[in-house]
């Protein structure tokens, strides 16, 4: 074989992973929509923790019932999906769109955005609250400290089906993404055969297991459920940090690339906002004591 079929040797061999986990019929399961569903389970379930501990509130007053929140998930589901195609359409392919709007109703092939995602959260939690009397920051809050699992799984996934690779590198670490052992064979890969960061690792550890303990300490440690908004806001902030922080390893989307300089990206503009929006939320965020439940 030429050298020019040969794996850089300063570099991993991507693991040949199947992005399907299993087919049922002509169905196919992807290792990306479980990411999802069990980000959404366990946010669900650790959020009723939350709710029904008493040493995390104001006075021992629980701020809502694990029931509401039975009811909310289907809510956040709704928000998640419809918020992060709607985003990604907006934000980061539209005039691919206007072009072929039949392609709108093709999720199957990719295309969500977190922040679309975040915004639709933040919209059906803030119609929710109202229509059951919740406090909303306080609903924010407890969704929140449990979402950085999800993302974590949802960016192991990312890097199981070699999308959203990271920047040519020479680091020991750096992974050549090619799923296909036949392309990688003919030297014949999307994201070519140089070594790249794992990026998609890269976000997984901050905005999933990193943040997911920052706000672990705050809720059980600092007992910060006790002042709405703080919570809320140091999640937001911390994906905001993290994400501009990867930012710089990872590869810019091929429609846009860099928007100036050669190294802003779209995803550094929609994380800055939310930096500065998690810094306010903590900043004015005061203690409770009175029930903010009806």
């Amino acid at each position: 074989m030429s050298e020019h079929f040969l794996l850089p040797l300063a570099s991993l061999s991507f693991p040949n992973i199947d992005p399907v986990l299993v087919h049922i019929g002509p169905l196919a399961v992807h290792w990306y929509g479980i990411g999802y569903i069990i980000g959404i389970l366990f946010a669900w379930w650790y959020a009723r923790r939350l709710v029904t501990n008493p040493k995390l509130w104001p006075d021992g007053n629980l701020p809502m019932k694990p029931e509401d929140l039975d009811d909310f998930i289907v809510w956040a589901a709704a928000g998640v999906v419809l918020g992060g195609r709607i985003g990604y359409i907006l934000f980061y392919d539209l005039p691919r769109y206007i072009a072929h709007p039949l392609d709108i109703f093709a999720v199957w092939q990719g295309g969500m955005s977190f922040h679309g995602g975040l915004l639709g959260v933040i919209l059906g939690m803030t119609l929710f609250s109202l229509k059951r009397g919740i406090h909303t920051w306080t609903l924010f809050d407890v969704v929140a400290a449990g979402v950085p699992v999800g993302l974590g799984l949802v960016r192991v996934a990312n890097f199981v089906n070699a999308e959203l690779w990271g920047r040519p590198t020479d680091m020991p670490w750096g992974v050549v993404f090619c799923n296909d052992r036949i392309q990688q064979a003919l030297g014949n890969c999307p994201a070519g055969m140089d070594p790249r960061h794992p990026s998609q690792l890269y976000e997984a550890l901050l905005e999933g297991l990193v943040l997911f303990l920052v706000l672990r300490f705050l809720t059980h440690s600092r007992l910060k459920l006790k002042t709405p908004r703080f919570v809320g806001g140091a999640f937001i902030c911390g994906y905001g940090l993290s994400r501009i922080f990867v930012e710089f390893f990872r590869e810019p989307d091929h429609q846009l690339g860099y928007l100036f300089g050669g190294w802003l990206t779209m995803g550094m503009i929609l994380s800055s906002p939310m930096v500065l929006a998690g810094i306010w939320a903590m900043a004015t965020a005061k203690p409770v004591t009175q029930p903010q439940a009806a």
